[in-house]
Order: C-alpha cells, then sequence, then structure tokens
C-alpha cells in the first residue's frame, strides 16, 4: 500500500485538542483511538514528517530487520554541537564523536571501543558497595531536609538529580564530585549548574520551533556553554584517570576506557553518559518512589524482599540479582510512566509497515507509553502489578511493547549502570523509610522526561 495514503495530522491536532508540548502522552493516546496503528504526523514547523507506530508486533519486526548501524533520530541542537560548532574537537580523532548524534560508520566503530569495557561482565556490579556510600549520603541528606511533617522538600526532585550526578560522576569520571555539599564556585557545582542549564534548555529546543537554527537565541547560548563546562570538567578528570593509570595498578572504569581506547574515547564516552545518563535515571526514581508511596503493600512485599536478603548487614555485589520483585516494581513503574515515551529509528531502507510501503529515510516513531498501557499487549494494564515480570505464563505481555532501553545495536550503551544506580537506591529508600503520599495524585506530563507535574512530596518514616 503506498506511504502517502496514511492517514496523517498536522502541528494543528495539539491546539485543536487543547493539548501542548508536555502532554505529548495525551497526544498519542488520542492518535491511536483516532486513527490507529500507524499515524503519520506532517506540518510539524522546522522538524521532518514521522510516523508513528502503536504495534508492538510492527516494532518488533522493525528491529529484528535492522543493519548493522541503525540510524536512530538524535537532538540536533547536539548534533550542531558536536558536528558544527565544535567539530575541530569531535572530529579531530576519527570515529570519535561518541553515540549520541553519531550514526553510520562512526557510531558504530565508537561504540564498538567503548562497547568492550562498558558491557564487559562485571563492569557495573564492581561498583556495587561505591554507589551504595553514595545512596546512604543520598539518605543522610533527604533526612536532613525533610520538614516539620517528615515529607521531603518541594524540590525534592533536584535533590533526586543531585544523587543522580554524583552516582554518574563515580562511575563515568572515577571521582566523587561532592554534589550534596558542593559551595558556589567549586568544580563540582560548576558541572552541577552547567547539566542542570543544559537538562532546562533541551526541552524547549527540541519540543518547540527551532529558531536557534536561524539565529543564536539566548537559550541556545545558554545551552552551548553548559556543554562546552561540562566538557572541559570531564576532560579533566579524564587527564587524571591518564596520570593515575601510570601511577598504580587499580583499574576503573574511567581508566579502562583511556588504556583501551584512548583520552579521547574516553572523554567523549563520559560526556555522552552525563547528556543521557543524569535525567533519565533521576526521573525514574523519583517516579518509582513516588509509585511506591502510594502502594504500602506493594512496599511491604519489596521490604519484605530486602530484608530476607541483607540480614542485617550491607549490600555488597551479587545482593540485588536476589531480589526479584526490586526489580519488577522498577519495571512496572518504566511501563506504566517511561521517562523517555517513545523509541525512534530513520529508516535505512525502505521498510514495509502496518502494510504500507515505507521510504527509507522516514523517522518513526515506537510508541512504548501508548503500547505499555494497552490491555492488548498487557493484562490489566491499568492496574499496577509488578507481578507480572515475575510469571509472565499468567500474564499476557509483549516484550517489544515496553522497551525503557530500547534494541538491538542502538540499545542503551549504561543500561547495566543505570540499572545499578536505581536498584540500589530503591532499595535502599525502602530499607531505611516507610514512604507515604498525603497529598492530591499528580498527573504525568514531558518536561523533557515523563515526569511527575508538581512537587513530589513524600512522608518518610523511619524504620
Amino acid at each position: 500500500m503506498p506511504y502517502k495514503i496514511i492517514r496523517y495530522i498536522c502541528l494543528k491536532y495539539l491546539h485543536k485538542g487543547g493539548y501542548s508540548v508536555e502532554h505529548v502522552d495525551q497526544v498519542c493516546l488520542s492518535l491511536r483511538k483516532e486513527y490507529g496503528k500507524c499515524v503519520k504526523m506532517a506540518g510539524l514547523l522546522g522538524r521532518p514528517d514521522m510516523l508513528f507506530i502503536f504495534d508492538a508486533g510492527e516494532v518488533e519486526r522493525v528491529f529484528r530487520g535492522e543493519d548493522g548501524a541503525p540510524h536512530r533520530p538524535s537532538m540536533p541542537s547536539l548534533n550542531y554541537y558536536k558536528h558544527t560548532l565544535r567539530k575541530n574537537f569531535f572530529g579531530e580523532e576519527k570515529d570519535c564523536a561518541g553515540v549520541i548524534a553519531v550514526h553510520g560508520d562512526s557510531w558504530a566503530a565508537f561504540r564498538t571501543k567503548v562497547s568492550r569495557v562498558a558491557l564487559s561482565t562485571g563492569a557495573a556490579a564492581q561498583y556495587t558497595e561505591q554507589v551504595g556510600d553514595v545512596a546512604d549520603a543520598f539518605i543522610n541528606r533527604v533526612r536532613e531536609i525533610r520538614n516539620s511533617k517528615s515529607e521531603t522538600p518541594d524540590d525534592f526532585l533536584n535533590e533526586v538529580h543531585k544523587w543522580s550526578l554524583e552516582s554518574l560522576g563515580l562511575i563515568a569520571l572515577d571521582t566523587r564530585l561532592g554534589c550534596f555539599e558542593s559551595c558556589e564556585g567549586s568544580e563540582s557545582q560548576r558541572l552541577i549548574d552547567a547539566v542542570n542549564t543544559f537538562f532546562l534548555c533541551v526541552g524547549e529546543l527540541e519540543l518547540r520551533t527551532p529558531w536557534w537554527r536561524i539565529y543564536p537565541t539566548a537559550m541556545f547560548k545558554k545551552y552551548v556553554a553548559a556543554l562546552d563546562t561540562i566538557l572541559s570538567v570531564t576532560l579533566s578528570h579524564v587527564e587524571r584517570a591518564l596520570q593515575e593509570c601510570k601511577d598504580n595498578s587499580s583499574k576503573s572504569l574511567l581508566q579502562d576506557l583511556v588504556t583501551a581506547a584512548g583520552p579521547r574515547v574516553a572523554a567523549v564516552a563520559a560526556l555522552d553518559m552525563f547528556l543521557v545518563g543524569i535525567d533519565t535515571t533521576s526521573n525514574a526514581v523519583a517516579s518509582t518512589l513516588y509509585q511506591l508511596s502510594k502502594r504500602p503493600e506493594v512496599q511491604e512485599k519489596l521490604y519484605k524482599e530486602i530484608t530476607g536478603v541483607l540480614q542485617g548487614r550491607p549490600l555488597k555485589a551479587g545482593d540485588v540479582s536476589q531480589m526479584p520483585y526490586l526489580k519488577a516494581c522498577i519495571k512496572e513503574v518504566l511501563r506504566m510512566y517511561p521517562v523517555v515515551i517513545g523509541n525512534g529509528r530513520q529508516l535505512t531502507k525502505d521498510t514495509v509497515i502496518c502494510g504500507y510501503n515505507i521510504p527509507k529515510g522516514t523517522q518513526v516513531i515506537f510508541q512504548h507509553y501508548v503500547m505499555g498501557n494497552s490491555d492488548e499487549y498487557f493484562s490489566n494494564a491499568s492496574e499496577f502489578r509488578p507481578e507480572r515480570w515475575l510469571n509472565r505464563s499468567t500474564y499476557k505481555h509483549h516484550p517489544f511493547a515496553s522497551l525503557p532501553f530500547g534494541f538491538g545495536k542502538r540499545m542503551c550503551l549504561g543500561r547495566r549502570f543505570a540499572e545499578l544506580e536505581m536498584h540500589i537506591i530503591i532499595c535502599k529508600m525502602v530499607n531505611a523509610f516507610r514512604m507515604e503520599y498525603h497529598h492530591e495524585p499528580l498527573e504525568y506530563h514531558v518536561h523533557p522526561m515523563y515526569t511527575p507535574n508538581g512537587p513530589i512530596r513524600i512522608k518518610l518514616i523511619d524504620r
């Protein structure tokens, strides 16, 4: 069936339906209901036409039919930063521009260099105790900042961002950044401010009309300055790691990357981890804590699992593998409330999707938020049931309907580290507190991650 006869809509749909960019989730639900499983969205100012796919079987077919270098639509602003503004740095060494906003042979070559280290057996597990120390520091921090009602403050999400940055700094840069104690003007505070600025700007630059392509807007200038700061701080830590490689025999992830692929690869890999690994992980954790605080029965079942494994001793490597319900709880949150509501590809060859001939170069969006909340793919999809991930023979489940880390060759390179961080912080929070929520339910919105809209005020009762 020819591509041109696919039903399509334009940006006006957002306004006619009373939606804003922050409510793309509701737009996608409406698209699926009104137009079916394959919808072309056209007329997006400054953006290419997009094909939205709401069929998990078609998603599986596209993923399994990919070639060796899948093309994922990337942030145009970051692409411009890497390949135009700072091309002297990212292009100075062959195949050294990273994995984000990079495609083809250059992407494949860089990923191969990094994956040998990042995806090796035990790469993440070796950080269990250190990441646990960061989680302990976070718990001490939230104990101090609870209000008179023992509730987390209105800016709790910002505190979770600090935890995520501290954890990732430990993994990517092999250092404690001191995010919970940072003072004005310190290097760690500069990095915190830069990362915050990056995430505040990227949503506006990517989801709204891209005026920055015509002239450097004030927000785009702030965005570039933030990226420059992140890059410069990252480079300083890579240089230190390079020196320490010569001085001692102990090895960290960063040192292994420097040794295996060189300082430039290590620096760019660390930069990419900062750009995609902080906001995603922190929002997933905040969302999980919020959902658990509303479900005391789930929380207590999880607490029993955790205490049964730990038996009063500190967490050590291998413990999380004995906590299947912990993993299931996080999977269930990410099914219902995925921090990235859709995954994408730019087709590298002509492809038949839902019976239509879709030409090479088309940008397709796999809408996992809609599929993950559909009874077609999950039994009682609107109900929060972590058990569905433990007993898949009882619960209907399509493996390609919910893919929080993507799939295939472009699956998240830092998945093991992100999961380690999330498992440990949720484990420690549940072990330390009984969490309750006594306010109006929070709606979710895209900002730019899919996250609860409003202050997450959780009552923390010491166990």
